[in-house]
């Protein structure tokens, strides 16, 4: 794999609470420099990110129910459609990992279906299952709770979460959702070779802070 052809697969990811302004114009200077698919930021620096990227390819991501996923389905609903107001191409929402867990589907199907409601024809929606807080059978089924809900692209973690992406994670989704969803591969991404095995095991999207080692790595 090409250079160019791994940064139009990162999403150049900022979202530590202590980012600060200039941090965000330079993520997204990073971002024009190596051509990534798109910048991912908090929701308070989605305008900014769309000023400064709007003569650009670079899409503007932002996070919603970010990152406990515990947040109400109107708040979450409420969050969408500012983000987009505000410039937001890409939402990547954290279902609502309680619910889930207890077997609350309905919960969590309409949840997502609010969001991706309210987003339909103008972002695109991926849905964060924090798979290091599921077993093989949970996560084959939230991606399909994600999928009847009309997601776009199924997410492995927040970063926050007990762990990042593991390889088995992108297989086992994307054997349970084919070629019909995109796969977003997040958390510990930070090796080049890392970054091969979940591409090569399915993902379509590396959510990554480490964008720029990288697409600059020497091998």
């Amino acid at each position: 794999m090409t250079r160019n052809e791994l940064a139009a697969l990162i999403d150049h990811t900022l979202l530590k609470p202590t980012a600060t302004l200039p941090d965000i114009k330079r993520l997204c200077e990073e971002a024009r420099q190596f051509h990534f698919a798109a910048v991912c930021v908090n929701p308070c620096y989605v305008r900014i990110a769309s000023q400064e990227l709007a003569d650009t390819p670079v899409k503007v991501c932002t996070v919603i129910g970010f990152p406990l996923g515990a947040t109400s389905s109107l708040m979450k609903a409420m969050e969408a459609e500012v983000a987009i107001a505000d410039g937001a191409q890409e939402l990547d929402m954290v279902m609502n990992i309680g619910a889930f867990k207890h077997g609350d589907l309905k919960i969590v199907e309409k949840e997502i279906r609010q969001v991706t409601e309210v987003s339909e024809g103008r972002a695109l929606v991926k849905v964060i299952l924090e798979t290091g807080y599921l077993s093989r059978e949970e996560i084959v089924t939230a991606c399909r709770v994600a999928q009847e809900a009309g997601a776009q692209f199924v997410k492995t973690s927040t970063g926050f979460g007990p762990r990042g992406a593991t390889v088995e994670d992108i297989v086992i989704m994307r054997e349970a959702v084919g070629q019909s969803l995109g796969i977003k591969a997040s958390g510990g991404i930070r090796e080049y070779e890392v970054a091969i095995r979940m591409v090569e095991a399915g993902a379509n999207r590396l959510g990554t802070s480490a964008g720029v080692a990288l697409v600059s790595w020497e091998g």
